[in-house]
Protein backbone atom coordinates (compact mmCIF):
# COMPACT_ATOMS: atom_id res chain seq x y z
CA UNK A 1 0.00 0.00 0.00
CA UNK A 2 2.83 2.42 0.81
CA UNK A 3 4.25 2.06 -2.70
CA UNK A 4 0.99 3.64 -4.00
CA UNK A 5 1.04 6.56 -1.57
CA UNK A 6 4.18 8.22 -2.98
CA UNK A 7 2.93 8.32 -6.62
CA UNK A 8 -0.50 9.51 -5.41
CA UNK A 9 1.08 12.30 -3.33
CA UNK A 10 3.27 13.37 -6.27
CA UNK A 11 0.24 13.42 -8.56
CA UNK A 12 -1.70 15.61 -6.13
CA UNK A 13 1.23 17.99 -5.63
CA UNK A 14 1.82 18.18 -9.37
CA UNK A 15 -1.78 19.29 -9.90
CA UNK A 16 -1.30 22.15 -7.44
CA UNK A 17 1.94 23.26 -9.05
CA UNK A 18 0.34 23.82 -12.46
CA UNK A 19 -2.40 26.21 -11.34
CA UNK A 20 -2.44 29.61 -13.05
CA UNK A 21 -1.67 32.56 -10.75
CA UNK A 22 -4.60 34.92 -10.25
CA UNK A 23 -4.38 38.62 -11.05
CA UNK A 24 -6.88 41.01 -9.46
CA UNK A 25 -8.35 43.98 -11.34
CA UNK A 26 -10.37 47.13 -10.59
CA UNK A 27 -11.90 49.64 -12.94
CA UNK A 28 -9.56 52.65 -13.19
CA UNK A 29 -10.30 55.86 -11.32
CA UNK A 30 -11.42 58.81 -13.45
CA UNK A 31 -8.72 61.19 -14.65
CA UNK A 32 -10.48 64.45 -13.68
CA UNK A 33 -10.87 65.59 -10.09
CA UNK A 34 -13.78 67.40 -8.46
CA UNK A 35 -13.15 71.09 -7.76
CA UNK A 36 -13.33 72.15 -4.10
CA UNK A 37 -16.24 74.58 -4.61
CA UNK A 38 -18.55 72.10 -6.37
CA UNK A 39 -22.19 73.13 -5.95
CA UNK A 40 -23.96 71.30 -8.79
CA UNK A 41 -27.25 69.37 -8.62
CA UNK A 42 -28.06 66.69 -6.05
CA UNK A 43 -28.21 63.35 -7.88
CA UNK A 44 -29.18 59.89 -6.66
CA UNK A 45 -27.64 57.09 -8.73
CA UNK A 46 -29.62 53.88 -8.60
CA UNK A 47 -30.97 51.40 -8.38
CA UNK A 48 -28.04 50.09 -10.43
CA UNK A 49 -28.56 46.59 -11.81
CA UNK A 50 -25.99 44.38 -13.51
CA UNK A 51 -26.69 41.39 -15.72
CA UNK A 52 -26.43 38.11 -13.81
CA UNK A 53 -23.32 36.98 -15.68
CA UNK A 54 -21.44 40.05 -14.42
CA UNK A 55 -22.09 39.25 -10.76
CA UNK A 56 -19.13 36.93 -10.27
CA UNK A 57 -15.54 37.18 -9.08
CA UNK A 58 -13.84 36.11 -12.31
CA UNK A 59 -13.59 38.33 -15.36
CA UNK A 60 -15.73 37.15 -18.25
CA UNK A 61 -14.10 36.81 -21.67
CA UNK A 62 -16.20 37.33 -24.79
CA UNK A 63 -15.21 34.71 -27.39
CA UNK A 64 -17.94 35.50 -29.92
CA UNK A 65 -21.30 37.27 -29.95
CA UNK A 66 -22.91 34.22 -28.35
CA UNK A 67 -20.10 32.66 -26.30
CA UNK A 68 -18.47 33.75 -23.05
CA UNK A 69 -15.81 32.02 -20.97
CA UNK A 70 -14.59 32.54 -17.42
CA UNK A 71 -11.06 33.94 -17.23
CA UNK A 72 -8.68 31.47 -15.60
CA UNK A 73 -6.23 34.18 -14.54
CA UNK A 74 -8.24 37.37 -13.95
CA UNK A 75 -10.56 38.23 -11.08
CA UNK A 76 -12.23 41.40 -9.88
CA UNK A 77 -10.55 42.77 -6.75
CA UNK A 78 -13.95 43.51 -5.23
CA UNK A 79 -17.55 43.94 -6.31
CA UNK A 80 -17.83 44.97 -9.96
CA UNK A 81 -21.19 46.59 -9.16
CA UNK A 82 -19.55 48.75 -6.47
CA UNK A 83 -16.67 49.63 -8.81
CA UNK A 84 -19.12 50.71 -11.53
CA UNK A 85 -21.22 52.72 -9.07
CA UNK A 86 -18.19 54.51 -7.63
CA UNK A 87 -16.70 55.26 -11.06
CA UNK A 88 -20.05 56.63 -12.26
CA UNK A 89 -20.38 58.80 -9.13
CA UNK A 90 -16.89 60.21 -9.65
CA UNK A 91 -17.59 60.88 -13.33
CA UNK A 92 -20.93 62.54 -12.54
CA UNK A 93 -19.31 64.64 -9.80
CA UNK A 94 -16.68 65.92 -12.22
CA UNK A 95 -19.01 66.67 -15.13
CA UNK A 96 -21.83 68.13 -13.03
CA UNK A 97 -19.41 69.99 -10.73
CA UNK A 98 -21.30 68.51 -7.80
CA UNK A 99 -20.31 66.87 -4.56
CA UNK A 100 -23.96 66.27 -3.66
CA UNK A 101 -24.29 62.70 -4.96
CA UNK A 102 -25.47 59.44 -3.43
CA UNK A 103 -25.48 55.83 -4.51
CA UNK A 104 -28.76 53.95 -3.98
CA UNK A 105 -29.79 52.62 -1.45
CA UNK A 106 -27.70 55.00 0.70
CA UNK A 107 -30.18 57.87 0.48
CA UNK A 108 -31.35 58.47 4.04
CA UNK A 109 -31.72 62.22 4.50
CA UNK A 110 -30.78 62.86 0.87
CA UNK A 111 -33.02 65.13 -1.17
CA UNK A 112 -32.27 64.50 -4.85
CA UNK A 113 -33.03 66.87 -7.70
CA UNK A 114 -32.57 63.97 -10.11
CA UNK A 115 -32.42 60.19 -9.93
CA UNK A 116 -30.77 57.90 -12.47
CA UNK A 117 -32.06 54.33 -12.70
CA UNK A 118 -29.56 52.17 -14.56
CA UNK A 119 -29.52 48.62 -15.90
CA UNK A 120 -26.27 47.36 -17.43
CA UNK A 121 -27.03 44.29 -19.53
CA UNK A 122 -23.52 43.86 -20.95
CA UNK A 123 -20.00 44.88 -19.99
CA UNK A 124 -17.37 42.55 -21.37
CA UNK A 125 -14.56 42.06 -23.85
CA UNK A 126 -12.22 39.37 -25.07
CA UNK A 127 -8.70 39.00 -26.40
CA UNK A 128 -10.02 39.46 -29.95
CA UNK A 129 -13.28 41.26 -29.08
CA UNK A 130 -13.71 44.98 -28.30
CA UNK A 131 -15.00 46.08 -24.91
CA UNK A 132 -18.77 46.58 -25.13
CA UNK A 133 -21.16 48.22 -22.69
CA UNK A 134 -24.92 47.95 -23.21
CA UNK A 135 -27.19 49.80 -20.81
CA UNK A 136 -30.68 51.14 -20.35
CA UNK A 137 -31.19 54.21 -18.18
CA UNK A 138 -33.99 56.49 -17.03
CA UNK A 139 -33.69 59.96 -15.54
CA UNK A 140 -36.31 61.02 -13.00
CA UNK A 141 -36.84 64.55 -11.70
CA UNK A 142 -37.38 65.47 -8.02
CA UNK A 143 -41.06 64.52 -8.30
CA UNK A 144 -40.26 61.07 -9.71
CA UNK A 145 -41.39 61.91 -13.25
CA UNK A 146 -39.33 60.42 -16.06
CA UNK A 147 -37.59 63.21 -17.99
CA UNK A 148 -35.22 61.23 -20.22
CA UNK A 149 -34.00 57.75 -20.96
CA UNK A 150 -32.05 55.77 -23.48
CA UNK A 151 -30.87 52.35 -24.54
CA UNK A 152 -27.26 52.53 -25.65
CA UNK A 153 -24.32 50.47 -26.78
CA UNK A 154 -20.75 51.74 -26.49
CA UNK A 155 -17.58 50.08 -27.87
CA UNK A 156 -13.90 50.55 -27.09
CA UNK A 157 -10.89 48.86 -28.67
CA UNK A 158 -8.00 47.53 -26.55
CA UNK A 159 -4.69 45.67 -26.89
CA UNK A 160 -6.06 42.20 -26.00
CA UNK A 161 -4.43 41.88 -22.57
CA UNK A 162 -6.63 41.55 -19.47
CA UNK A 163 -5.26 44.85 -18.18
CA UNK A 164 -6.08 46.53 -21.50
CA UNK A 165 -9.57 45.04 -21.46
CA UNK A 166 -10.31 46.28 -17.92
CA UNK A 167 -8.99 49.75 -18.83
CA UNK A 168 -11.25 49.80 -21.91
CA UNK A 169 -14.25 48.74 -19.81
CA UNK A 170 -13.45 51.55 -17.38
CA UNK A 171 -13.37 54.07 -20.24
CA UNK A 172 -16.81 52.80 -21.34
CA UNK A 173 -18.22 53.33 -17.84
CA UNK A 174 -16.76 56.86 -17.85
CA UNK A 175 -18.37 57.57 -21.24
CA UNK A 176 -21.70 56.34 -19.85
CA UNK A 177 -21.24 58.68 -16.88
CA UNK A 178 -20.59 61.60 -19.24
CA UNK A 179 -23.82 60.87 -21.12
CA UNK A 180 -25.77 60.64 -17.87
CA UNK A 181 -24.29 63.97 -16.75
CA UNK A 182 -25.35 65.58 -20.06
CA UNK A 183 -28.92 64.36 -19.49
CA UNK A 184 -28.98 65.74 -15.93
CA UNK A 185 -27.68 69.11 -17.19
CA UNK A 186 -30.63 69.33 -19.60
CA UNK A 187 -33.19 69.08 -16.79
CA UNK A 188 -35.11 72.34 -16.36
CA UNK A 189 -34.20 74.24 -13.20
CA UNK A 190 -36.55 73.52 -10.32
CA UNK A 191 -37.94 70.30 -11.80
Amino acid sequence: MSRYLLPLALLLLGGCATSTPQAFYQLPAPAAQLPANAAGPAVLLGPLQLADYLQRENLMQRQSDQRLSVSASGRWAGSLQDDIGNLLLATLATHLRSSDLALYPDRIGFSAQAQIILNISRLDSGPQQPAVLEARWRLLDARGQQRAGDLLQLREEHDGSLEGQVAAQGRLVERLGQRLAEAVQKLPAGS
